[in-house]
């Protein structure tokens, strides 16, 4: 069989290529070499890819049948002969262990990210969303919770339990980058962004670089890409997260028909809502479905209702089914926790205070000033604003809208407009003047651009979209755009009219000119008397404003301040890489030896999703019209991370301006409900209660006259009560429940956290696995492990294969690599388990040694009395294919783990850690007691694993399928509920729309024919779903076990390892260790055994004999104990427990347990004093260990 006939065998039966080497019983990689053509198959493996490929088309759920026909003892099998390098089959297996480092370590995904997630964010991954075998997620924790992260985390963790294997985030055009940097940055995951020109050269959602991908939901629901998206070679996405869940937006017109929006539509696809129009169809269902948002409800039943039926389409199917869902049941579904309830872990609040200062400035006065230029302007605008009110010309209202918005901002933002605007009326008065365009064409143009506007094509995006929402393209802000845009509307409906106006705007440019050109800015004057106050001099300060012109001002008058290289700025005409430039540099020191800048201007488009906690005085130089803007500028600053008590957050208002009296009032009223409820929650509400109220139209209704701007002002704070905030809150935990979970789990986390840390695998392991593995691979580590190291290959491209992967890496770090996570430096590549260049080296030596696994090699047990095998094999329990159910059209990993036995010659067959290799030495022989297993090794191991697949696979399995049982009855129930409540509206909604058509509504005759067919389909939609969640339990099934390794154990004949293996010597050390801990105050816990390491939470080997807690930290004490004096040996294990835990891991040696006053000798931190550049287990001797021993306490 060819590797093309393999590859599309394969792809015919939607398997992953992990899945079908789980089929084949061969490895990834052997599988991979098939279909690249660079090895054939053998005998037995052709026979293999010869059955599944006769019975492709087999019964439903028999999707294992091929590989299982084979019966085990006829498997073409490396013979055993125990002959292997011994290093190399403990690289297999120790590479493999890593590779699963969630079955050593449950929070395994803390270790390889650079976070430390907060207490809240561990309850909602490791609690509430991995334990869910189908996660429909709606996490909705308050802004500024860290919702990238816990997803970040979910989706390493996932990556490494094999759970999920494509992954698309889909995200509001402004924080693309912003999940891209984040998922890279924290947790080396290696995401693409997709964007509509990359269907050009093929579908960016298949094939290679389609795994991890992140995208614009507005991007995705057009028609480009989501065709994409639909075509029949993408596989499907194991799990979609959508960003901003809440702008997925549905509501119900009041007849009571459904009115999706097409980002709700897309949803809908993905989530696998049945009933959908032909266009919106997907020929897959996304598995796992995360819904991430800070505000659910919005204050809105009905939307809140249809984000809760993305989750589960069946069961949420109507409103009222939802509402009558269990309140207890519907944590499985969904988490929120409000910022007053998240506390770090010694239980202190992580939010700092806000306090809001509004500074007022008045404008210079003159014939020349900014007054004169406000009180023309203001002129002009209320004559054409009053005109096109009056002709219903909304596109030029707009344009007066930009003008206001503009003269708030800057006399140089002002100017620009004035210049663009008189750009436009030149060229229609020149089109006009020249005949190419006729003057009845003028009102056809104005037409046009009213349409737009009453169509929602042309929109203030400054008013209506937060910054999250605004997009940038070309090198512009999509405001920007639209601004352009309206600045080409205009009232005149003759030639006459349009030069009268340009004459009106060539008198204000030159006023604006003369008024720049003089120096005059009385905003930034007053801006920078604050930057010269004591309490804000020599700090890092974040400007926003809502122009580009304005960003360019502000720079340019910064640097004449003397502040030249202390300017970091971004807006929506940089790319990504330049914006984290920018970033990165605020983010150093303004000093002459960090070079970092002290300012930092941003936009609000290009500054969303940026973090920027690390500063603490925001100055809003333009205060948005836009609450949702201003709440999302403070979360840039007002998060975790924020290391002061409080933040500042400064408003420039001209306060007696007609604008700056209605913004002034609205913010004097904000800081007054603050100090009335002794908290700053109103900050984070503001959005939420100016909801479909316009700030902007208050403003234009200002311009009109000096009452008029009072009269409004008031009007506008009138609707912001402390009343208001204070029924949101109620309203809140009414909907959400009232939380409060995060302060009650802390005891329960902390201690979980606690034996985490004696769980950890980094650095040591990985340290030890590395130095192990370079033999295997052909390359040296030169460098000190303990801090940086390059790689140098030992025969000419060994590591080619790296050169693509470095590229994801700045060039400075490239050629220098550490296993211990960086603090804040990027000058050097972090390399872990699940890191590329780590997974690349490690698939390097895993398929080097893999011949080593399969022979076979020797080690010695000093603890053994008896020689036997150890075994070590890949399980897996997967839900099987049904293929009359779409949802089950592909397999699904449930669970994939490794397991390891001993194999004794009586017979006997124990389940053992896979960690227990580390506790060996090579061998260099066989003794005479290991003749048993050497005659007939081939048949000891298909015992072996013929006992694995029977007893320990078979025992998962159950397991899982018991846990689904547990859950099927309740599912049923309520799904039979649901669509007795979908039957109900269904025949309710058909006998109204049936009335309106006898009535003669024409719209009801259509709405009535798509009710019907509903109604139709409805039994057997029923009886699909509730066949589908019974097939769901019948097909979790054990896939053929993988055997990776079986070493030959025997007993040590050593005379000095039977001297040191004496038990009565062991019991004397353990118990003066114990006295001397519990003398000194400490809760000490025996964890020397597998059980008892077992019962205190640990691993069955955790490196280390007592587990010693003091008031001030924990300690892992190792025991060793001499009859007299001599050396004492640390295994792999102990070396590498040592190195994690440093300080606190200590080495007590008990001299002369034989005498009567056994002497204690204890070294703390012996990793760095005693065996910090050994390899393979540790001799120490006796003078050594006295010399670094510690005086006792």
């Amino acid at each position: 069989m060819e590797a093309s006939q393999i590859r599309d065998l394969r792809k015919r039966m939607d398997l992953t290529q992990q899945q079908f080497a789980g089929l084949l019983g061969v490895s990834f990689v052997t599988l991979n070499r098939w279909e690249n053509g660079q090895s054939k198959p053998s005998a037995m493996g052709l026979a293999k890819l010869q059955q599944l490929s006769a019975r492709e088309s087999g019964p439903a759920g028999d999707w294992r049948a091929a590989s299982d026909e084979v019966p085990i003892d006829q498997r073409e099998l490396v013979r055993l002969d125990f002959l292997g390098d011994a290093n190399a089959l403990r690289v297999l297996v120790e590479g493999e262990r890593l590779s699963y480092g969630h079955l050593f370590n449950p929070a395994f995904a803390t270790e390889i990210s650079e976070i430390d997630p907060l207490p809240h964010q561990r309850i909602a991954v490791y609690q509430r969303m991995l334990p869910q075998p189908r996660l429909r997620f709606l996490l909705a924790d308050d802004a500024g919770a860290g919702k990238t992260i816990m997803t970040g985390l979910y989706i390493r963790e996932s990556l490494s339990r094999r759970t999920i294997r494509r992954v698309l985030v889909v995200a509001p055009a402004g924080l693309v980058g912003n999940w891209y940097r984040e998922l890279h940055k924290l947790f080396q995951l290696q995401f693409n962004i997709v964007v509509g020109a990359d269907t050009k050269d093929g579908n960016p959602f298949a094939g290679k670089g389609s795994d991890l991908v992140v995208v614009s939901v507005d991007r995705l629901r057009a028609p480009r890409l989501f065709n994409a998206l639909r075509d029949q070679r993408v596989a499907p996405y194991d799990l979609v997260v959508f960003d901003e869940a809440h702008k997925l937006s549905a509501n119900r017109d009041p007849d009571g028909s459904f009115r999706p929006t097409d980002r709700y539509r897309l949803a809908e696809a993905i989530a696998g809502v049945r009933e959908l129009p032909d266009d919106w169809r997907l020929p897959w269902v996304a598995h796992h479905l995360l819904l991430l948002t800070a505000t659910p409800h919005m204050g809105k039943e009905y939307p809140y209702y249809c984000l809760w039926r993305l989750l589960e389409p069946e069961l949420f199917s109507t409103e009222t089914a939802f509402i009558r869902f269990p309140r207890d049941s519907r944590e499985r579904y969904f988490i929120r926790r409000v910022k007053e309830e998240m506390v770090d872990l010694r239980g202190k609040p992580l939010y700092a205070e806000r306090m809001c200062d509004t500074v007022s400035y008045d404008l210079s006065t003159g014939a020349v000033s900014e007054q004169a230029l406000y009180d023309r302007t203001t002129v002009y605008i209320r004559h054409y604003y009053n005109q096109a009110r009056l002709l219903n010309r909304q596109a030029a209202r707009f344009a007066m809208t930009v003008f206001q918005r503009r003269m708030a901002s800057s006399t140089w933002a002002l100017l620009c407009s004035f210049r663009n605007r008189h750009a436009k009326l030149d060229a229609l008065i020149d089109d006009i003047q020249s005949g190419r365009i006729p003057e009845e064409e003028l009102r056809a143009q104005q037409e046009r651009l009213n349409r737009k506007v009453r169509e929602g094509r042309l929109v203030d995006v400054l008013a209506v979209k937060t910054g999250d929402e605004e997009t940038s393209a070309a090198g512009q802000e999509e405001h920007e755009e639209s601004e352009a845009e309206a600045l080409g509307a205009f009232v005149a409906t003759s030639l006459a009219e349009l030069i009268d106006e340009r004459g009106q705007v060539q008198d204000l440019i030159a006023l604006a000119e003369a008024v720049h050109n003089g120096g005059q800015e009385s905003k930034f004057e007053r801006m920078a008397e604050l930057l010269r106050a004591p309490q804000y001099r020599d700090q890092k300060v974040i400007i926003y404003t809502e122009h580009r012109d304005t960003l360019e001002f502000l720079r340019r008058r910064l640097e004449g301040m003397g502040y030249a290289d202390q300017v970091a700025y971004i807006h929506g005409g940089l790319g990504f890489e330049e914006r984290d430039a920018q970033v990165e540099r605020f983010r150093k020191a303004h000093d002459a030896e960090s070079k970092g800048a002290r300012f930092f201007i941003g936009t609000d488009a290009a500054a969303e999703g940026i973090n920027l906690q690390f500063c603490w005085i925001l100055i809003n130089y333009d205060v948005p019209w836009n609450p949702a803007r201003l709440e999302q500028r403070m979360g840039r600053i007002h998060r975790y991370g924020q290391k002061r008590d409080r933040v500042a957050i400064i408003n420039l208002v001209a306060g007696k301006t007609r604008e700056g009296r209605v913004i002034k009032t609205l913010l004097d009223k904000l800081e007054e409900i603050r100090k009335q409820l002794g908290s700053d929650k109103v900050f984070d509400v503001v959005g939420r209660i100016f909801e479909g109220m316009s700030i902007t139209d208050y403003i234009q209704r200002a311009v009109e006259s000096d009452d008029e701007a009072d009269r409004k002002a008031l009007e506008l704070a009138g609707q912001l009560t402390p009343e208001q905030i204070r029924a949101i809150e109620v309203r809140e935990q009414t909907i959400y429940g009232k939380g409060g979970e995060v302060l009650t789990d802390l005891p329960q986390l902390r201690e979980a956290m606690a034996i985490e840390a004696m769980r950890r695998l980094l650095p040591g392991y990985v340290r030890r696995y590395l130095e192990h593995a370079a033999p295997v691979i052909g390359v040296d580590f030169i460098g000190n492990l303990d801090s940086q190291f390059f790689m140098r290959p030992r025969k000419r491209g060994v590591l080619e294969s790296l050169l693509p992967l470095l590229e994801n890496y700045p060039e400075s770090a490239r050629k220098r690599f550490t296993v211990h996570r960086p603090d804040d430096g990027r000058d050097a590549i972090y390399i872990h388990p699940g890191e590329p260049v780590f997974e690349r080296l490690s698939a390097i030596a895993i398929e080097h040694a893999r011949s080593a696994g399969q022979r076979g090699a020797m080690f010695t047990d000093v603890s053994a009395t008896a020689p036997y095998l150890f075994h070590v094999a890949r399980v897996t329990i997967v839900r099987g294919i049904d293929p009359g159910i779409p949802s089950f059209n592909a397999i699904d990993v449930i669970e994939q783990r490794l397991v390891a036995i001993k194999q004794y010659a009586d017979g006997r067959l124990i389940e053992a850690p896979v960690e227990h290799l580390l506790l060996l030495r090579p061998a260099v022989k066989s003794n005479p007691g290991s003749v048993v297993f050497l005659a007939q090794s081939n048949t000891w191991r298909l015992a072996a694993e013929e006992h694995i697949q029977r007893e320990l696979v078979t025992r998962l399995a159950d397991l899982q399928r018991m846990g689904a049982t547990n859950q099927l009855k309740d599912t049923e129930e309520y799904l039979q509920i649901a669509f007795d409540y979908q039957e109900s509206e269904l025949a309710a909604a058909r006998k109204r729309f049936t009335d309106q058509a006898r009535d003669g509504q024409r719209a009801a005759h259509t709405e009535l024919e798509r009710i019907k067919t509903q109604q139709r389909s409805l039994a057997s939609r029923r009886e699909l779903v509730l066949l589908q969640a019974r097939r769901e339990v019948e097909l979790i099934q054990a896939s053929r076990v993988e055997m990776l390794a079986t070493a030959l154990i025997q007993p040590s004949t050593d005379p000095d390892d039977i001297k040191a293996r004496d038990a009565e010597v062991e019991r004397i050390a353990v118990e003066v260790a114990i006295a001397f801990e519990a003398a000194q105050g400490a809760d000490v816990r025996d964890v020397s055994t597998p059980p008892k390491a077992r019962l205190a939470g640990l691993n069955d080997y955790p490196g280390f004999d007592l587990m010693s807690r003091r008031a001030s930290e924990e300690r892992g004490i190792e025991v060793k104990g001499r009859v007299g004096v001599g050396e004492i040996e640390l295994t792999e294990n102990e070396w590498a427990r040592a190195c994690i835990l440093r300080e606190r891991y200590w080495l007590y040696a008990v001299f002369d347990c034989g005498g009567v006053q056994p002497r204690l000798l204890r070294v703390q931190d012996p990793f760095a004093k005693l065996i910090t550049k050994a390899r393979g287990s540790v001799v120490i001797g006796y003078r050594d260990i006295t010399n670094a021993a510690e005086a006792v306490e």
